[in-house]
């Protein structure tokens, strides 16, 4: 839980919910497991559940305090649309959403089944992003999901990208965020995985972010790409990371 988040793509985290569960390759390497899992056992720490699900009311209403207009990144140690968090609960997270519509809120999922079978019960204000994370090929169906929500930004999450996504169907897509892995047993992201994405969105007028290389931390290896870094986003008003209301 921040106001501040080093991530490049926001500039502050909420997580009303913490804790997970692992359902494909790329949460083999989690770091949010990992980090909630060092404080399993300790008395009155946040994470003395380690990374079991725990839902956090006494969070909801946070955002209602930040009133400097921000980009806020939705559960960055959980995922929303876990099959263990009750309806009401996310209804709950939207509610608060709603009222704090001087914010840009990114939520980001590995479960698109159900936030396709929820979606038309939910209020996408245009200031709700919501994304679907494509690691490998055999998960671009997530795609075909998040096509059916009726949100202003759809984006997808390639990272960690684990390999090539040639012909990717960036229809109703608005944004695709690429990296590479990072901690000490990361898996290696090609130039020619990251090429192939940033031609397919310029073809398509989708912007592209490319976060980083990765290495043994986020960091190691810079986020260059062919000589620039690459930080579009989606053409709508929104809140930058920065902190100012920009539209690119």
């Amino acid at each position: 839980m921040s106001e501040q988040s080093a991530i490049e793509w926001t500039n502050a985290t909420w997580n009303p919910i913490t804790g997970c569960t692992q359902v494909s390759p790329g949460c083999d390497h989690c770091y949010a497991l990992t980090f909630a899992e060092r404080f399993r056992g300790v008395p009155k720490h946040p994470y003395e559940q380690g990374f079991d699900l725990k839902l956090w009311p006494d969070r909801l209403e946070l955002p209602l305090k930040w009133r400097k207009p921000k980009m806020i990144f939705v559960n960055s140690m959980s995922d929303l649309f876990h099959q263990n968090v009750p309806d009401e609960y996310i209804f709950q997270i939207f509610e608060t959403m709603q009222k704090a519509d001087w914010h840009t809120f990114q939520i980001l999922t590995k479960r698109s089944a159900r936030l396709a079978k929820m979606a038309s019960a939910l209020p996408w204000q245009k200031n709700i992003w919501v994304g679907v994370s494509v690691e490998t090929n055999r998960y671009a169906w997530r795609i075909d999901h998040l096509r059916k929500v009726p949100a202003q930004v759809r984006f997808i999450s390639a990272e960690p990208l684990l390999e090539a996504l040639p012909q990717l169907n960036l229809d109703g897509i608005h944004w695709l965020i690429a990296g590479g892995e990072s901690g000490h047993k990361y898996r290696p992201c090609e130039i020619e995985w990251l090429r192939d994405l940033r031609d397919q969105c310029i073809l398509a007028r989708v912007a592209f972010f490319f976060k980083q290389w990765g290495g043994t931390t986020p960091k190691a290896k810079g986020r260059i790409l062919d000589g620039q870094t690459w930080d579009e986003f989606p053409d709508v008003p929104f809140t930058h990371p920065q902190g100012e209301h920009r539209k690119l």
